[in-house]
């Protein structure tokens, strides 16, 4: 792998890393209807402010997120919405694997 390329892929696997961990995953998909502050995402899970503010400085590491503050609150939203757009494809590799495993069973 060249210098390039090896930077290229590094930056790949931090950002899928950041969307690795289930909480996170889940707040990006969130985000993919609009923006959200902490209290919003607190409201549908079972997690403290610190933690989900926690959470969402990965992603916003991880280049996934971006913030606004206004007043009191920081706003988050998915700084390239499309990054969802590959869940459909995952969610056809878990299809897969389980119909192999039936199948295998069978």
């Amino acid at each position: 792998m060249q210098g390039r390329q090896k930077a290229l892929i590094e930056a790949k696997a931090s950002v899928l890393k950041a969307l690795g961990h289930p909480t996170r995953l889940w707040m990006a998909e969130q985000l993919a209807g609009g923006e959200m502050c902490v209290r919003d995402l607190a409201g549908s899970i079972d997690a403290d402010f610190s933690t989900i503010s926690k959470h969402l400085s990965v992603l916003k590491q991880a280049g996934v997120v971006a913030d606004e503050k206004r007043g009191k609150q920081v706003y988050y939203r998915l700084r390239v919405p499309c990054i969802i757009e590959y869940m459909p494809c995952i969610e056809e590799v878990i299809r897969n694997s389980v119909q192999d495993r039936i199948d295998f069973l069978e």
